[in-house]
């Protein structure tokens, strides 16, 4: 369907790229922070360039929308896209912050099995994102969305396995509650990439 647009109308799904793109990169800055904690200061910075990154691109593609008359998909899901894909990245940013503000000590296995489904979702987004320019291409996006959503359930298995253990566990109350807070967000991550699998999915039954 889309084998013929105009530059500007194919600029879109460039930016769609590239904001996937960077969502996967703040989402294996979160990896390794949780990874090797030692260098969370520098991981925190990391990801906050990267936000930034993607704040830009974001504003792009918003610009580019208002300034363009004849659209590939309807207005509302480019917008819709775009800014779902954003909060992935805010939120990133969000849990690399609190956990520098919390003067978190040490990290749990479960808040990094939490930040590799973060990164498996948003590979998943990117893997979809970059086969939207062309509707042939359908039955494979919906595949992925729906790894997407088997991924957000596996989060939310872990996430209350993960709340569990810390209201059984965990002896100091400031601690629980930092970490609690750590592992809402990350599992929220999840939940936004959900959305953008659900907004993909709307989209291919309006065009495919």
């Amino acid at each position: 369907m889309f084998g013929r647009l105009m530059p500007t109308e194919g600029k879109f799904f460039e930016l769609f790229v590239e904001h996937a793109d960077l969502c996967v990169k703040g989402a294996k800055e979160m990896v390794a922070l949780m990874v090797n904690f030692d260098d969370l200061e520098m991981r925190v910075h990391a990801i906050e360039g990267i936000e930034k990154q993607a704040d830009k691109v974001t504003h792009n593609t918003l610009e580019l929308l208002h300034k363009t008359f004849i659209t590939p998909l309807d207005r509302d899901d480019i917008h819709q896209l775009i800014t779902r894909m954003d909060d992935i990245l805010d939120l990133l940013e969000d849990a690399a912050q609190t956990m520098s503000l919390y003067d978190i000590k040490a990290i749990t296995p479960e808040a990094r099995r939490l930040a590799e489904l973060c990164l498996s979702c948003a590979e998943k987004v990117r893997s979809a994102v970059a086969l939207l320019n062309n509707m042939d291409n359908a039955r494979e996006i919906l595949g992925l969305c729906a790894e997407i959503d088997r991924l957000e359930s596996d989060a939310d298995h872990v996430m209350r396995a993960a709340m569990s253990k810390l209201f059984r566990d965990e002896p100091d109350v400031r601690t629980l509650i930092k970490l609690k807070a750590i592992y809402e967000i990350l599992e929220t991550v999840t939940d936004r990439c959900e959305d953008v699998a659900n907004i993909l999915e709307g989209i291919i039954v309006e065009n495919a």
